[in-house]
């Protein structure tokens, strides 16, 4: 029997997407511009009555107690068979390392609910419920060996490797980005320790700057500027609203919060290779 091909990216029907909770703070907003851009967005009622089943409904939430276990619950009872993905902004980060606020429900960080949410429809896109199937108990180490399973054949289907460079500020997230691409598919072919170099003819240019400086982000500038199109990813330890909308301005197609995981990283990838564009809604870097 043979494997079902996944077909790119840019060739999906838009799937529909239930908005539900805060789309008016900054980074929620931000996120939410571009996971329109791919999907058709949808903000149901409370009093309306039955609707289809949307792809993935996201629970958004600006700040902790934005959402209750029964109000989740009475979502859930909506919709039986649609996943729930919770959405949260950054005054989230400390609380969101001691696991999910609502149990059953898988969360997100704003910054990563793009490429993730890319990842998702592309398992089910290929038949397969994916990490979106998994408890939201298991493990760190499940979920990347249920990704590191299906990923490098996701990547093939969408078309030759991209060429990939890498950049980082120190030998250790410098080797486990590179890692990370190369057992996803991608093709690495340069190592750069600090800033990317402007010369490099990669497709793609993913660098981890720890956290960008007003001189990085005007050697991003350079960058963007030199390589008119070149898709770069930027790994921020720390992303906000307003640091984004800066990297975002200065060249950069995404920032993705490090350590950066396979599923964010691989399917903003993905996205990305289907054209240049700005993975945040942002304008996109000129050329």
């Amino acid at each position: 029997m043979h494997a079902r091909q996944l077909p790119s990216p840019d060739r999906f029907v838009p799937p529909q997407i239930a908005w539900l909770g805060d789309a008016t703070a900054e980074e929620l907003a931000l996120a939410r511009t571009w996971v329109g851009e791919f999907t058709t967005l949808v903000e149901p009622m409370a009093d309306e009555g039955p609707v289809s089943h949307p792809t993935v409904a996201v629970l958004a939430a600006h700040g902790p107690a934005a959402w209750t276990l029964s109000t989740a619950a009475a979502v859930s009872r909506r919709w039986p068979l649609t996943p729930l993905v919770a959405v949260v902004s950054s005054l989230a980060d400390g609380r969101r390392r001691s696991g999910p606020w609502l149990p059953g429900v898988e969360e997100v960080v704003w910054h990563d609910l793009p490429g993730r949410l890319t990842w998702w429809l592309a398992e089910l896109a290929a038949g397969r419920p994916g990490t979106l199937g998994l408890p939201t108990t298991a493990r760190r180490e499940d979920r990347i060996t249920e990704t590191a399973g299906h990923v490098r054949a996701v990547v093939a289907a969408c078309g030759q490797p991209s060429a990939v460079a890498v950049a980082g500020t120190c030998r250790t997230s410098l080797e486990g980005v590179a890692d990370l691409l190369t057992a996803a598919g991608f093709r690495v072919t340069s190592r750069v320790r600090g800033r990317p170099r402007l010369d490099d003819d990669a497709d793609l240019v993913v660098w981890d700057a720890g956290r960008p400086s007003a001189t990085d982000r005007a050697w991003l500038e350079m960058l963007a500027a030199h390589r008119p199109g070149l898709g770069i990813v930027l790994l921020d330890s720390f992303p906000r609203g307003d640091t984004v909308r800066a990297a975002l301005r200065a060249g950069a197609a995404a920032v993705l919060g490090r350590p950066v995981g396979l599923e964010a990283l691989v399917g903003t990838l993905l996205r990305m290779r289907s054209g240049p564009r700005n993975a945040l809604g942002a304008p996109a870097p000129p050329g």
